[in-house]
């Protein structure tokens, strides 16, 4: 009996969920301003309200305060007068400070700050959009107490902001090298870096896995983009096979169903090349993140041991 109710909860949830993310791609379409599809809401939708994940709804009042905030950082310097690479790098700094000084590890925060950098938000229906939609996310959890039992505050390692940053300005410097600047961040794959360096255990197969969805999520959503007209109907299909994707691969990433809806935002001259974009900078920072899970895992081993002294 617990199971069907349990079944009948997660159908529920994932149809409310969807209804959100098709709520907000309609209201860009009505207002005709895409400035009002923020791809991370549609993953916050998911992991707050279908995965309930312990990690974005154990402090509610920070779904709203930290991407809302963060996305102001990034609007903010987006007005700035310097070069791209140059308003990335700033952000991602500010908003480490930022979630710092709040003591909140919410990754989510990290995409809506770097979303106005890649899309060039100018108007503030993006900020109204931001704090709106993440308000409404946090209503939910709260009005259905779906924090219920969860600690309100857990240990955060800050060294990994470190590590994430230094991770960061490797790839943007690579691809500053390479000429291809506008995908020195890519928010839904930067929001998956910060949550697996926070994670204690991470592998090859969780690479592959995600590599491989994350791909396959830029390539239906860029394919489903240019096939379809109705923004509208290319989101639900995005969104029912996203659903059978994470199903397949067998993993619950919330990212996955942010990405079919960057091409509604990315300037139109990127879209065709998302897909290549979210494989190799998968690879290159999610690669970067195991290497120093090993490097991590065996100063410990060699601490435990004796053969050097703890930092």
């Amino acid at each position: 009996m617990n199971s069907v109710i349990s079944k009948k909860k997660t159908v529920i949830s994932y149809t409310i969920a969807l209804a959100f993310i098709l709520t907000m791609v309609a209201a860009a379409v009505l207002f005709k301003d895409r400035e009002i599809i923020l791809p991370e809401i549609a993953a916050m939708a998911i992991a707050l309200w279908a995965y309930r994940e312990a990690g974005w709804i154990r402090q509610p009042s920070k779904i709203f305060v930290a991407p809302s905030f963060t996305a102001v950082i990034g609007f903010a310097v987006n007005q700035l007068d310097i070069a791209y690479v140059g308003k990335v790098i700033l952000t991602l700094c500010l908003m480490m400070l930022f979630l710092r000084v709040i003591q909140s590890n919410l990754a989510a925060s990290l995409a809506t700050g770097l979303l106005p950098l890649v899309t060039n938000a100018q108007e503030w229906s993006f900020i109204v959009s931001v704090f709106a939609f993440t308000f409404i996310l946090m209503l939910g959890v709260l009005t259905f107490r779906l924090n219920k039992g969860l600690e309100k505050k857990v240990k955060i390692h800050y060294k990994y902001m470190v590590v994430y940053l230094g991770l960061s300005f490797i790839w943007i410097g690579l691809t500053w090298i390479a000429g291809y600047p506008q995908f020195a961040v890519i928010p839904s794959i930067a929001v998956v870096v910060y949550e697996v360096l926070q994670k204690p255990m991470y592998n090859g197969k969780m690479v592959l896995k995600q590599v491989m969805a994350l791909t396959l999520s830029a390539t239906v959503g860029t394919v489903m983009y240019f096939v379809i007209d109705s923004w509208i109907l290319a989101t639900l299909i995005d969104m029912i096979l996203m659903f059978v994707l994470l199903r397949i691969v067998g993993i619950r990433l919330p990212a996955v169903f942010a990405f079919p809806l960057l091409p509604f935002v990315f300037p139109e001259h990127v879209v065709p090349m998302i897909p290549l974009g979210a494989f190799i900078a998968s690879v290159f920072l999610f690669g970067g993140v195991l290497a120093y899970k090993k490097w991590e895992r065996q100063q410990a081993m060699k601490v435990s041991s004796g053969s050097v002294d703890p930092v």
